[in-house]
């Protein structure tokens, strides 16, 4: 049987996929850094000289990277984001093949990123630069930041069940996670073999372009368009933005570019008959999970497999060590009994088969990359079971299919990061790549589109609103209610404040309740935006006249006969004052 809910939690905790978001939430307040602490140690690896024309330059020349701490280099200790695992491991005698490649193929690796530690209160999470309030991610989170920050072009991470991922989409960067096992992990310490992926981030989708294609070691060929984009409803119900934010931007690019619809699928209808395997996967559907139990019982499955398979690695060292990490997730490591390995490698055959099913070679399927905009630092919900459970279900679908998944930033929303994920099947890489590259500039086209629409139909209805409270105002002076009379006006105002008109019968509430102060400063406001309107002169002269400044009172019924030379009121007025005040 799988583990329980709980599980999900203690993963966050433990900060070897999203994880780590937990850590952040312990920093509400931190001293501002020059690499916003994305870094644990700064290096330079060099690539060898550029070959001698008229062969072709190195295909990353020009390029600096970062790596996210679990990656070995020569001469350095990895120390895997704990101080204790560093101090019990020497300095590396081989440097990772992938670090080696992209060095090789001209870039520039100048430091080592932070990791989600399991020694947690010795090393400080990263501040996200796109919003410094709230968390970056979870595992990678120093490599998302390090982009994200501008201090590097590309950088790599790992991801098991999101550590790539959720960063990439909490920071606004571009994030891709390979199909499993298309990228080497040779000289990187693994968390869970069967889950884990080198994945890498970048704000330019040529460089992410770019460093894909000498990483899976491709040819150059021609792009294959998709042929079909799948909508995933039932994941964009899992969503806290509201759906349309997220799909109608992929939905008017797809219409744009390749001239076809979007389809929309239900996968838990989809799977539920291809991965007969998960039925041992539920927990009995608590805490509201059971809306989507195939998902829920796919998440299970992914978190029994990745513990199983982390105490098969590192139980031995934790045992031996006993490193300075949270007392509840030593308690889980240690007790007893084993996962059922075999019934989890079933689910990923499966679910791999089924996905591969629908999406065949030129499928993209579409789903939110997380649940929402990234949570505050100090914020519950990254403690809560329910809200864990959720987000690694959507990391679900690729950690155990070993699909290949790009997040796209969608712009923002409550001025925080979001993002949508495209998925291909396992193996394809290229196509997934060639598709986010030809997509992206148009995604970002339309997001700007629907920003400016939505602002547009936010201000139609303001105005809308508005001019329905101006009336109720008008309503409320006609039967005498002034005091009800400002309150509607007051509405309007706060609705659209760029209208004279509100401002100056506000004012004749006020003269009315003899607030003749309130009424001067309402009339100025509305001669501000209106410079012809006579009645806010007629009613700022009256105001002036009740507070004792007649000079002044005498000006504004003079402006207001300027504008209307036969306005009977203002020459009462002026006549008026004049016998007063020869």
């Amino acid at each position: 049987m799988a583990s329980s809910g709980a599980a999900a939690n203690l993963w966050v905790l433990l900060g070897l996929g999203i994880a780590g978001v937990l850590l952040a939430a312990r920093r509400l307040r931190r001293p501002a850094r020059p690499d916003h602490g994305a870094f644990v140690a700064r290096l330079e690896l060099l690539p060898p000289p550029q070959p001698p024309p008229p062969q072709a330059p190195h295909p990353l020349t020009g390029l600096c990277f970062a790596i996210a701490d679990a990656l070995h280099v020569s001469g350095y200790i990895t120390s895997f984001g704990s101080l204790e695992w560093a101090k019990t491991h020497n300095a590396e005698v081989l440097t990772s093949s992938v670090v080696s490649a992209l060095v090789d193929g001209g870039a520039i690796c100048v430091g080592k990123t932070v990791i989600d530690e399991m020694a947690y209160r010795y090393f400080d999470t990263p501040t996200n630069p796109a919003a410094p309030d709230r968390v970056p991610g979870g595992c990678s989170s120093g490599s998302a930041v390090a982009v994200a920050g501008g201090m590097v072009d590309f950088a790599l991470g790992i991801d098991s069940i999101g550590g790539v991922r959720i960063p990439g989409a909490y920071c606004g960067v571009l994030a891709f996670r390979p199909s499993h096992a298309v990228v080497s992990n040779s000289g990187v310490i693994p968390v869970a073999p069967s889950l884990d992926t080198i994945g890498w981030f970048a704000k330019d989708p040529s460089v992410l372009h770019r460093v894909g294609h000498l990483l899976l070691r491709l040819p150059y060929a021609g792009i294959r368009q998709p042929r079909i984009f799948y909508i995933a409803d039932d994941c964009f119900e899992l969503s806290k933005i509201p759906a349309r934010r997220l799909t109608q931007v992929v939905t008017k690019s797809v219409e744009k570019l390749f001239g076809r619809q979007v389809r929309h699928v239900n996968l838990e209808n989809y799977l539920s008959s291809r991965i007969s395997s998960l039925g041992n996967y539920s927990n009995g559907h608590k805490n509201g999970d059971s809306k989507f139990p195939l998902l829920l019982a796919l998440c299970n499955s992914m978190i029994s497999l990745h513990k199983q398979e982390f105490k098969d690695k590192h139980m031995e060292w934790i045992n031996s060590v006993k490193p300075a990490v949270d007392a509840r997730i030593v308690s889980d490591l240690s007790e007893d009994g084993d996962s059922d390995i075999d019934g989890c490698q079933n689910v990923r055959k499966e679910a791999r088969s089924a996905l591969s099913g629908l999406l065949k070679d030129d499928g993209i399927l579409v789903i939110p990359t997380a649940l929402g905009c990234p949570p505050k630092l100090n914020a519950k919900e990254l403690s809560s079971e329910s809200y864990n459970s959720q987000t690694l279900r959507l990391l679900s679908l690729a950690s155990m299919s070993g699909c290949c998944q790009v997040s796209i930033p969608l712009g923002t929303h409550d001025k925080c990061p979001i993002s949508v994920s495209l998925i291909a099947r396992h193996g394809g890489d290229r196509f997934l790549l060639d598709t986010t590259q030809t997509m992206y500039t148009t995604i970002q086209e339309q997001v700007e589109i629907l920003a400016k629409s939505s602002v547009s139909s936010k201000q139609a209805m303001n105005e809308e609103a508005a001019e329905a409270a101006k009336e109720k105002g008008n309503a409320a002076f006609k039967e005498k209610q002034w005091q009800k009379a400002v309150n509607f006006y007051t509405e309007a105002i706060k609705l659209n404040g760029k209208v004279a008109t509100y401002y100056s019968n506000r004012a004749a509430a006020f003269l009315e309740l003899t607030s003749y102060r309130q009424a001067e400063a309402d009339c100025t406001s509305a001669i501000e935006l209106d410079s012809k309107s006579v009645k806010a002169y007629l009613r700022r002269g009256t105001a002036r006249e009740m507070l004792g400044y007649y000079k002044e009172a005498v000006d504004d019924f003079n402006h207001a006969l300027v504008l209307e030379p036969m306005n009977k009121t203002a020459g009462v007025a002026i006549n008026r004052l004049k016998k007063l005040f020869p």
